[in-house]
């Protein structure tokens, strides 16, 4: 959805699809104050859209610690001045000034009234603000829900099982957070989470980004009556591989961090420049699309195209400190740097100036990356008896079947268990369309392996071949 001007109120949501997230600007248009809910880090349209409705941003509100992006908090603070609020259980973790809000506390925008209820469960520090259109309203307008409740799922409980905390701790807060504090609102309350269908943050999230209380009631899988037991046991089966970033961004967003200035590109390279960087260490990172990054490119690049999840492919095979140096289509290397700065991965230190001249004047810097059809992988696999066969999917794609003798090695995972892999065999790897598996195989070959190729269409095209499959 886009805003909604109500009783004086004005409510924007604004979605991310490349992360699949939601944040809100909320105001009282009589008094002019407003707040931010969970900003993204380039924070200018919350900026100007304020600017240009008459709303004055008094308070970013964080509904809880964040681990799929590197929130805006702070760029907004330094933007507008407001002061950084979330849940009051959070002082303990954020090292930079917060503002805690209690449980049952309301902020007063003036006829628009923010109630905040403390709804742990994803994390400790969860919290959900309603919104009343109208102190005296019986019915909320909304309930901005974070990660504790989305549009067809819950968020996920077990995110913090590397510190200490135990997923079936948090889904039993998560239960009673959702049984105690959402579902006693009106069926006609509307919910707005912070994520939709592609997040990592849940497993059977919809494609719509908002709903009702009574419509979750009746159709989220978790909100059906069972026992807590049965909720916890349902909610922590079946959990997709968190994206390895995740860890980082979870930690940055308690910590102080630069500001991004996110109309600043990164400064331009020749390709000496790019090659002495690469010598030392730099990523070369090339988000074309798959099949141009095929016919050529820099030895020794990653690919990972900027049309798909770049930031969060990205963030599976890069490591946040290591410099990055872009090249990509013209004009698209500050899209490609602020999509990295989203998660937090700030070390981007250029990008190749003119990629269409440099790749034909210095070919010996040039390769190709070989692509198989079905019938030339199968072929292959016939013919090559030690050709190995990679399958970087996740479990819950691969539970519906893999290509027969496949390896798994997801890619949230691929940095952590490439050492597993014979860099000397012929390798063939797939994924479920051929996105991530180019971005696998471009990591394998500036790794060293010597014969790597990958599937167009992934499996979904072997599939669709007739070809059968291992269960």
């Amino acid at each position: 959805m886009g805003y909604v001007r109500q009783s004086g109120m004005w409510f924007h949501q604004y979605y991310l699809g490349c992360l699949s997230h939601a944040s809100y600007l909320i105001g009282d248009e009589r008094t002019g104050r407003a707040v931010v809910v969970d900003p993204q880090r380039d924070v200018s349209q919350y900026v100007a859209d304020a600017a240009e409705h008459g709303l004055r941003i008094e308070r970013v509100i964080e509904t809880h610690f964040h681990a799929d992006f590197l929130s805006g908090h702070l760029e907004l603070q330094a933007a507008t001045g407001a002061p950084i609020c979330y849940g009051d259980v959070a002082h303990d973790d954020a090292e930079f000034p917060i503002v805690g809000l209690a449980h049952g506390e309301r902020l007063s925008l003036g006829d628009v009234v923010l109630e905040i209820r403390h709804t742990p469960g994803h994390t400790p520090e969860s919290i959900s603000i309603v919104v009343h259109d109208g102190a005296d309203s019986d019915t909320p307008f909304g309930v901005l829900t974070g990660d504790t409740m989305f549009i067809g799922d819950v968020g996920r409980p077990d995110l913090l099982t590397s510190v200490g905390t135990t997923a079936e701790a948090l889904a039993g807060q998560l239960h009673d957070s959702i049984h105690e504090q959402l579902l006693t609102l009106p069926d006609e309350t509307r919910v707005f989470p912070a994520h939709g269908a592609g997040s990592a943050c849940g497993k059977s999230l919809s494609s719509e980004t908002s709903s009702t209380i009574g419509e979750q009631r009746r159709t989220n899988y978790a909100l059906q009556p069972m026992s807590r037991d049965e909720f916890v046991h349902v909610v922590t089966e079946g959990q997709s591989l968190s994206p390895l970033y995740f860890a980082f961004a979870a930690n940055a967003n308690k910590l102080p961090h630069e500001v991004l200035t996110e109309q600043e590109a990164p400064p331009p390279m020749t390709l000496t420049e790019v090659l002495a960087e690469q010598r030392r260490g730099a990523v070369v990172l090339d988000t074309r699309d798959p099949n141009a990054f095929a016919q050529g490119h820099l030895v020794g690049s990653y690919n990972v195209g900027l049309a798909g999840r770049y930031a969060e492919y990205a963030g599976d095979v890069l490591t946040p400190e290591r410099p990055v140096v872009l090249v990509g289509d013209v004009g698209t290397e500050l899209e490609a740097k602020n999509r990295l700065a989203r998660i937090g991965f700030d070390h981007v230190i250029g990008h190749l100036a003119d990629p269409v001249s440099a790749f034909p004047e210095h070919p010996g810097w040039v390769a190709v990356a070989p692509r198989l059809t079905v019938t030339e992988l199968a072929e292959r696999i016939e013919a090559v008896p030690d050709l190995q066969v990679v399958d970087v999917r996740g479990p819950g794609e691969t539970a519906d079947g893999v290509i027969d003798g496949a390896r798994l090695v997801p890619l949230p995972r691929f940095l952590d268990r490439l050492a597993e892999l014979d860099p000397s065999l012929p390798t063939a790897v797939y994924c479920g369309s051929g996105y991530r598996s180019m971005i696998a195989a471009s990591v394998m070959r500036a790794s060293g392996f010597v014969d790597v190729s990958d599937l167009l269409g992934g499996y979904s095209a072997w599939v669709q071949s007739g070809r059968s499959a291992a269960a």
